[in-house]
């Protein structure tokens, strides 16, 4: 290909991708606009203006929730579906799915578009250029979804790990003599620095009953967000304690021993699976090594012994 030819194609390429992108990112740079912005980013407290927003952020704020408008899905189940996965990996905003999907497309379209380029200006062979943009497009493709689970796999060990330090600094509230708005209020401050997911989480719970759910609602939420049977089970025991008047300190101390002694039997487990996992680094790593420095002088006599019958 002609060298003004392929500069010609790389120059459109470029050009059309920053277009797309300032077309996508709105005007809002003219006079009004930045005076409007300044306006809100003042600090109500201090009268103090902040300081101007990072073009970066400005950027994701403006292009990327119309971006991921492309991805959006159609149906209203499947919508619901990637917003529950969303609440499930900890990510409440009303955007959080617009970001999402932004994200997606340009981990999607950006890798396949660089690699173009790259092959258009010969730094590498196009159609090598092409293809690998094209694989890294595919794991942007799917590589979100997984950043997803394993957020909420986090999450969950999190709270499971938490929860039962929680449950007995509740139970001490209440028996105490405080409420149990009360004594959530007080365990998500005690735990703000030991377990913060937990503790933000539990301030959430108390926003909503200082709403007017009540506390065995709010909780039910939680469980809702975190998707773990542990705390919907939690919020069962004290729903069934309002609806009934039994005695709420009683059943949370039963259920934090039961809670304490599952999360003993978990690490019993992992430490039984411990084992096993540490055969496959043992057989393929330690085992080799210790071969050649056992039978490697062994090896080398029975070669010189070899060498001299030869001879």
């Amino acid at each position: 290909m002609d060298t003004g030819v392929t500069a010609l194609i790389a120059f459109l390429a470029v050009s059309s991708f920053t277009v797309m992108l300032l077309t996508l990112s709105g005007p809002g740079k003219n006079r009004m606009d930045r005076r409007l912005r300044s306006i809100t980013n003042e600090d109500s407290l201090t009268g103090e203006m902040t300081p101007e927003a990072d073009p970066m952020a400005e950027f994701a704020r403006t292009a990327i929730p119309k971006m991921g408008a492309v991805l959006m899905p159609d149906k209203e189940a499947e919508r619901s579906k990637l917003q529950t996965r969303l609440l499930h990996a900890g990510l409440y905003s009303r955007q959080a799915m617009v970001y999402f999907l932004g994200i997606k497309l340009l981990l999607m379209v950006g890798p396949a578009l660089i690699g173009a380029v790259i092959g258009l200006l010969g730094l590498v062979p196009i159609l090598v250029g092409i293809v690998c943009g094209a694989l890294f497009g595919i794991l942007g493709m799917i590589g979100p979804s997984f950043w997803l689970d394993m957020g909420k796999a986090n999450r969950q060990v999190n709270f499971r790990r938490a929860l039962p330090d929680a449950l007995d600094v509740l139970v001490v509230c209440l028996e105490g003599g405080s409420s149990l708005p009360s004594a959530i209020q007080r365990v998500a401050t005690d735990l703000r620095t030991a377990h913060p997911m937990l503790a933000r989480e539990l301030l959430i719970v108390q926003r909503e009953v200082q709403m007017g759910r009540s506390t065995g609602e709010a909780l039910r939420a939680f469980g809702v967000r975190c998707d773990l049977d542990e705390v919907q089970s939690l919020a069962t025991v004290i729903l069934q304690a309002e609806r009934y008047g039994a005695s709420l300190v009683k059943s949370l101390r039963v259920y934090a021993e039961t809670f304490r002694s599952n999360r003993i039997l978990q690490a019993e487990e992992m430490a039984q699976k411990a084992v096993v996992k540490l055969l496959f680094p043992t057989v393929l790593f330690i085992l080799p090594a210790l071969f050649v420095a056992v039978l490697g002088p062994t090896g080398i006599m029975i070669f010189e012994m070899f060498d001299k019958m030869a001879q």
